[in-house]
């Protein structure tokens, strides 16, 4: 599985995807109560997000990101690369929602868990800049190695994409099918995908005694990828949290304005 390296710059990651949700989708009900795509987001959200992306700030923290990332990949004595740069336009990423996976009716595949901005270092290296809505306030509050959320969002040509963590699967939604975007997707619903009904029924089957309330999250182990150790750096569990974006990427909260680097093996 691929692995990303990251930072998180807060601490109330639960709360943010819950306040971004509300900021970009305010509270209009969905079109069509039956449709199992989710609400679009308000051009303003984006646009803020944007902003905060593309910030000093954030160039600057970009920055450090890059410089660790070269240090951690052992080019740690190569030449600082130049200026990190945004790229393109920031994208809503959606995640495997809660209430589709218990089999619930009427309701959407996916629920929005953040914004995503492309970033690219001076020698050409990307990172995913990822931020949130929290207190009325757009913030980063993670970045990520590689462009995946871009990507894949390009890939899907107008569909809606959307992230099944669990299995680090990116799917595109086109009417009532499923189709796979990456080999991880493929494996987990076959190259010719399926309908919502099926994707559905596989996911309620995988991880319905999962949820959030279920014996398997009293006991401690919901959470979609557990907490990387210091001696495997390795994910653990499959299950699902409300929002599933809190636990997305199980990365360690490592404080405002302080880079860390961690290697995430996700699973």
């Amino acid at each position: 599985m691929t692995e990303r390296t990251n930072f998180r710059k807060n601490a109330s990651r639960a709360a943010a995807a819950s306040a971004l949700t509300a900021a970009l989708l305010g509270v209009a009900p969905m079109a069509h109560a039956a449709d199992a795509v989710p609400a679009p987001p308000k051009a303003t959200g984006l646009s803020a997000a944007h902003d905060a992306a593309s910030a000093p700030s954030t160039i600057s923290d970009l920055a450090d990101f890059f410089a660790h990332t070269a240090e951690q990949n052992g080019q740690g004595g190569a030449a600082a690369p130049g200026k990190p740069h945004i790229e393109g336009a920031s994208v809503p990423v959606y995640t495997l929602s809660p209430d589709f996976v218990a089999g619930k009716k009427n309701v959407p595949v996916a629920g929005l868990d953040f914004v995503a901005t492309k970033a690219v270092s001076g020698d050409g290296q990307a990172a995913s800049v990822w931020t949130a809505s929290t207190g009325g306030k757009w913030e980063v509050v993670n970045i990520a190695s590689g462009d995946d959320e871009t990507r894949y969002a390009a890939e899907g040509n107008g569909g809606t994409v959307f992230h099944e963590p669990q299995v680090n699967a990116w799917y595109v939604l086109r009417g009532d099918h499923v189709q796979p975007l990456n080999k991880d997707a493929e494996k987990a619903i076959g190259a010719k995908g399926m309908t919502v009904k099926a994707y559905q029924n596989r996911v309620n089957k995988a991880y319905g005694d999962k949820l959030p309330g279920s014996d398997y999250a009293k006991k401690g182990k919901a959470g979609g990828y557990a907490e990387p150790t210091a001696s495997d750096n390795g994910g653990s569990g499959s299950s699902l949290t409300a929002p599933a974006a809190a636990t997305a990427g199980g990365i360690a909260v490592l404080g405002l304005g302080m880079v860390g680097v961690r290697r995430l093996r996700r699973r």
